[in-house]
């Protein structure tokens, strides 16, 4: 996300899309009763209703709306963002309503009544470009891809070799690992990967290693252990400590963190609470240290016109020196905090009820 112009006395932020990872962050930043202003495309009648021949006509116009409603799905590459028109050309009626349809190359401005500090650190974040990790997880006979993201990780590919009978082992592992190798290649060239972690149980990584002779490609490398295959060992593999450093600038790994930290409070009936009741009264005793919330459950909350609350929790933390963390929900420390009701907090001092 390119930073055009940031006023926060003014509360203004105007803001360039670049890519899928930026309309994430900003379906977590962009809030109810928010003003965004931006270019867009809107039809417009030529002619009064009254005449024989009224004429509809797309036209991009310049206009600010106050929103009422945020949606976005990750496959369709578009941000909505609904309200009601409070400034535009003449010819257009304020009040009406409206929708920007957000993708990538839109330059939008939000303007905020206050902004959380959460919220610049997200396009703090993702204005420093991020570092393109490929992750690849092997097996004897099976390897899956996946690109790291901001929210967690895209599956790229699984691929399965033909290792039936031991005696021909030797061969047909040797055609499968020059599969694999060959989509380390091509991966490597197209999504132009600084880093990749690749993971397996046993000695397989070590095998393919064997077959990697580009020592451009093997410089990238960083090998790491897991205990199954296949796309479920992702997760596992972002917690192990060969990859910490490789990881250390990346949100997801810093939020499989923070939820890995409450889970271990949880399990010691020590400094943790969950659920939004709980949470709740823990954060109007000024005791979070740090509130932890799932995109899931803010979704979830918004669509259901109870977002209120769960904003005002946020505040309040904030207000009390508590820090908000959004939690993505395509991981397994995001599904594990939807389990536990989307909301949880680790805290500074245990509450006595």
């Amino acid at each position: 996300m390119k930073q055009i112009h940031i006023n926060l006395k003014k509360g203004e932020a105007k803001l360039k899309i670049e890519n899928m990872d930026d309309l994430w962050c900003l379906s977590h930043i962009i809030e109810p009763d928010d003003l965004v202003r931006g270019k867009t495309i809107r039809k417009i009648k030529i002619g009064e209703s009254d005449q024989r021949k009224v004429n509809i006509v797309k036209k991009t116009v310049f206009i600010e709306i106050r929103v009422e409603n945020t949606e976005f799905h990750e496959y369709s590459s578009v941000l909505r963002v609904s309200g009601t028109i409070t400034q535009g050309p003449e010819d257009i009626q304020k009040g009406s309503y409206h929708t920007f349809n957000l993708e990538p190359g839109s330059i939008i401005t939000i303007i905020k009544k206050q902004w959380l500090s959460f919220q610049v650190e997200k396009i703090k974040q993702a204005s420093v470009e991020t570092k393109k990790i490929l992750i690849c997880i092997l097996d004897r006979d099976e390897a899956c891809f996946g690109l790291l993201k901001k929210q967690g990780f895209s599956l790229l590919s699984e691929i399965k070799g033909d290792v039936e009978k031991k005696a021909d082992l030797k061969a047909k592992t040797g055609n499968f690992y020059g599969e694999v190798v060959n989509k380390l290649y091509d991966y490597v060239g197209r999504y132009k990967i600084e880093s990749i972690i690749l993971a397996s149980p046993a000695f397989w990584k070590e095998d393919l290693m064997k077959n990697i002779k580009n020592d451009e490609i093997k410089k990238k490398i960083t090998l790491a252990t897991c205990s199954c295959s296949g796309k479920e060992a992702i997760n596992e593999v972002l917690k192990r400590p060969e990859v910490k450093n490789v990881l250390s600038q990346q949100r997801v790994a810093k939020e499989l963190e923070f939820v890995e930290s409450l889970l271990e409070e949880i399990s010691k009936n020590n400094l943790a609470v969950y659920g939004l009741k709980e949470t709740e009264k823990a954060v109007n005793a000024g005791a979070v240290e740090k509130l932890l919330v799932t995109d899931r459950l803010i979704q979830k909350t918004r669509a259901e016109k109870k977002f209120e609350k769960i904003d005002q929790l946020m505040k309040n933390t904030e207000s009390m020196k508590g820090s908000v963390n959004i939690i993505g929900s395509d991981h397994d420390g995001g599904k594990k905090l939807d389990g536990l009701g989307g909301i949880g907090a680790i805290l500074r001092y245990k509450l006595n009820y």
